[in-house]
């Protein structure tokens, strides 16, 4: 099994961060404008679509300003049942985001694309926090015939 990693720091609290990951406006202003569900409690399911397709994610653990865990449910063949990590520590005035997507079978192309698009998406949660605007689809980098 192979992961996708990333690190990234935003200029606020863990606080702020963990909001954007578990309201489906918070999701919505960064990763896609169309996302619905539940992102808020363990057991939930929120859906995010995109021009090409989507993934439904099922909400694992949250612990507040610490970790959001979610599991692939929907989507792709290559991202049913990965995980997506979200692990988070303040360090002075920055929160640092350790993110990861775990559990590809194999290095396969469209992993290095969605490792890609995970890094632009990351900037854009850094962005939505640190000024209130972020980029989400459908208004994202479009990186390759993929988006």
């Amino acid at each position: 099994m192979v992961d996708i990693l990333h690190r990234v720091g935003v200029k606020s609290s863990v606080a702020e961060v963990y909001a954007t990951l578990t309201t489906i406006e918070g999701l919505a202003g960064w990763w896609t404008t169309q996302t619905t569900g539940d992102a808020s409690q363990v057991g939930g399911v929120t859906e995010f679509k995109f021009g090409p397709g989507g993934f439904d994610m099922k909400v694992l653990e949250l612990t507040p300003d610490k970790r959001v865990l979610w599991e692939v449910v929907e989507g792709p063949e290559e991202w049913i049942g990965t995980h997506v990590i979200w692990d988070l520590e303040q360090v002075d005035d920055w929160a640092i985001i350790h993110f990861k997507h775990e559990g590809w079978k194999d290095p396969v192309e469209f992993m290095s694309h969605c490792s890609t698009k995970w890094a632009t998406f990351l900037m854009s949660l850094k962005s939505l926090v640190e000024t209130g605007k972020g980029a989400p689809d459908p208004h994202d980098t479009t990186i390759s015939n993929w988006h």
